[in-house]
């Protein structure tokens, strides 16, 4: 019989191989991305104390957008956990996709955290 790639369990599988080389610290903590199909969140984590530091997603009471499943959506979660992260003082992060490849709401969010000051 023919088996079904299990979607899901291949994307854990991807994100604990790039969580064995990826750890943040307080220096530099990991910014975190997790998409789902209706919204999209973005989590900034210090890996050593096991902490979240700073988190957005698109489901915010801050946040503008009524649809929070597309790219737009995504790079304006980018800006906020970006602004969240820079009043905290929080300039350089280590990025962590997820297991999900680095194309559509994720680059989106990359780069729209990029845009407004955050660097990695």
């Amino acid at each position: 019989m023919f088996n079904k790639v299990d979607r899901k369990k291949s994307r854990e599988k991807r994100h604990l191989r790039v969580r064995n080389k990826i750890s943040g610290t307080a220096v530099r903590p990991r910014l975190a991305v997790f998409r789902s199909e209706k919204n999209i969140y973005a989590q900034i984590i210090d890996d050593v104390a096991g902490r979240t530091l700073v988190s957005a997603s698109s489901l915010d009471k801050d946040f503008s957008i009524k649809i929070g499943s597309n790219k737009e959506a995504a790079k304006a979660v980018g800006e906020l956990v970006a602004k969240k992260a820079l009043e905290k003082g929080i300039e350089e992060v280590v990025f962590d996709r997820g297991g999900y490849v680095y194309h559509g709401r994720v680059k989106e969010l990359a780069e729209g955290a990029r845009e407004v000051g955050l660097k990695f």
